[in-house]
């Protein structure tokens, strides 16, 4: 039985309504604030379809071409909006093809809200046509999930859904309706958004001492160091982190979903860590007295190998999460809490510095990794074209003000690493996963989160191919979506890998694409192919002031390689810039 307490109490007045299930939950999502849904209708969720049919002057629902697609979409309307992402799918494989965005969002921290059609209640566990087991597939991948056989149930599920998806840290929820449960019929009253439930704590409890243990640790250093992540920019913490990071002096570094929570440009901004990380960032890491660690998670592609990741410093983790303080990482001070709250207690109790000599350190290693990497990636002097000197490009014709979508592989690296970003929100990539054919459809639903922002999706020739058909979407919506592939005809993370650590046995990473161009032009969405330098900016201008959606191949060089590399086995401290 669900429980749910500190509700808003019906008014004595209120009128009962009696409506089917399917009609109770759109109600449902309109009470909750949702403005768009992502699906695919299917024989099992007929029943909300038929309902949605007099809803459509309230919710916009955008019809997707694969169920992937849609919660990849309703991931990025999340990641980019601050919103619980919504996604409809139907029963069996409608359900089952949600498993990878659901695992994507566990990881990533993604706030959604997944409803699923489901046989009828007396069908279950007789193998009938479509239906699949989905509470236990889905168990590992969601933060919580529930079946709802009898309509009286869904208005109490629902409220507990988007609670959970959206509460302390978020992540993705699963809610499957059987098909009786939508069409039965119920009295229905006021909506009851929930607040609290008596077993799920979403915050822990800050404790000032342990806040004023990490305080002394700080003022005591002299080689601080922050990590940030998106716990930053999920507890809408920019402004506390950025006082913090300013009134303490110390250079900072962020995870891949961290960026943009201080501005590229912002002089105590020392780049991003991990296996792709820059140079001093990492190096660096092995050399700092105190490390602060906030809203991240130390997972293996920021420390490389634990026994040897900073065993120098003393380690401070402010985190929402207590499960992941002390996971990978020993903290010598734990902060529990949102930083939100945590960071303005801490920076009253800092003082005031700056740290000269040792953010000098940082500037050393960025001046060696210019020279050894940054000047040929992003001006470089051969023929071909390289994915760096593309978003160099970009930057300077968006100025850091564009949402940047990236799918998984050498290109995501190049784009986390060089894109400017001047706000939180802006860089939205498969960060815990890495799942290929993320940033199409994550586009699409960053565009309808922010439909103010331009947002450019940046993919790879591999990635692009896994979702293409996601173009259906954009020439049935009319959604402006700027589409860079950067094409090296190589599945090229791996190519990579197998140059360097397997002797160039180069097994099945060569791959063919269709004519891109051509492709686009079916779904009534204008393109250019590009392959020399000349032509590059003109066309970048071309596909930024095309009025809507629009597709640029651009033909990088084949075997490029992207440094800086920390070898997976090896110490941060041992990251290669060659």
């Amino acid at each position: 039985m669900l429980t749910q307490e500190k509700t808003t109490q019906l008014a004595p007045e209120t009128a009962l309504q009696t409506m089917s299930g399917a009609e109770m939950t759109l109600r449902a999502l309109l009470a909750e604030g949702v403005d768009t849904v992502f699906g695919y209708p299917g024989g099992a969720i007929i029943p909300i379809y038929d309902a949605l049919y007099d809803f459509q002057q309230e919710l916009n629902h955008v019809l997707v071409r694969h169920e992937q697609g849609g919660i990849h979409a309703a991931q990025g309307y999340a990641r980019a909006s601050g919103k619980v992402g919504v996604v409809f799918a139907t029963s069996g494989p409608g359900a089952t093809n949600l498993v990878t965005g659901l695992a994507d969002a566990q990881i990533d921290s993604t706030p959604l809200v997944c409803i699923t059609g489901q046989v009828f209640a007396h069908l279950l566990g007789t193998d009938a046509f479509q239906e699949t087991d989905i509470i236990n597939i889905t168990t590992p991948v969601t933060k919580w999930n529930f079946q709802v056989t009898e309509a009286s149930q869904l208005p109490e599920a629902l409220a507990k859904a988007f609670y959970i998806a959206r509460s302390g840290r978020p992540g993705p929820v699963l809610i499957d309706i059987t098909k009786n449960a939508q069409l039965q019929k119920h009295d229905f009253a006021e909506y009851k958004p929930c607040n609290h439930i008596r077993s799920y704590r979403p915050a822990p409890i800050v404790r000032p001492e342990y806040v004023a243990q990490a305080a002394e640790l700080i003022n005591q250093a002299r080689r601080p160091f922050v990590l940030w992540g998106q716990g930053v920019t999920l507890g809408k913490a920019e402004a506390e982190f950025r006082a913090f990071v300013e009134k303490s002096g110390i250079p900072a570094a962020w995870t891949i979903l961290g960026a943009g929570a201080l501005p590229t440009e912002h002089p105590l901004n020392v780049g991003m860590l991990g296996m792709h990380g820059n140079y001093g960032p990492n190096v660096l890491t092995n050399e700092c007295d105190v490390l602060i660690a906030i809203g991240m998670r130390f997972d293996d592609r920021v420390t490389g190998r634990l026994d040897k990741y900073a065993k120098q410093a003393q380690v401070i983790h402010l985190d929402i999460d207590p499960t992941e303080i002390d996971k990978n990482v020993a903290a010598t001070v734990p902060v529990w809490g949102d930083c939100k709250e945590t960071l303005p207690m801490l920076t009253e109790l800092i003082e005031a510095k700056t740290h000269p000599e040792w953010r000098q350190r940082f500037e050393q290693y960025q001046a060696e990794e210019v020279a050894a990497v940054i000047q040929d990636e992003l001006f470089p002097t051969s023929d071909e074209l390289t994915m760096g000197e593309v978003i160099q490009q970009l930057n300077e014709l968006t100025h850091g003000e564009a949402i940047v979508v990236t799918d998984v592989g050498q290109h995501q690296m190049v784009a986390c690493r060089y894109a400017k970003f001047n706000h939180a929100r802006s860089n939205i990539t498969s960060g815990g996963l890495g799942t290929m054919g993320f940033a199409l459809p994550a586009a699409i639903g960053a565009k309808f989160g922010r439909p103010d922002r331009p947002v450019v999706a940046i993919i790879g020739d591999g990635g692009i191919q896994m979702t293409i058909q996601e173009l259906g979407t954009i020439m049935q919506t009319g959604v402006e979506v700027k589409i860079i592939i950067l094409n090296n005809q190589f599945l090229g993370m791996v190519r990579q890998w197998q140059e360097l650590f397997h002797e160039r046995r180069y097994s099945f990473v060569n791959i063919a694409s269709p004519d891109y161009v051509t492709v686009a032009s079916g779904y009534s969405i204008a393109g250019k192919r590009v392959s020399e330098r000349g032509e590059l900016k003109s066309s970048l201008q071309e596909m930024l002031q095309h009025p809507g959606s629009f597709l640029l191949e651009v033909m990088v060089t084949r075997e490029n390689n992207i440094f800086p590399m920390v070898p997976q086995g090896c110490s941060v401290s041992e990251i290669r810039l060659r």
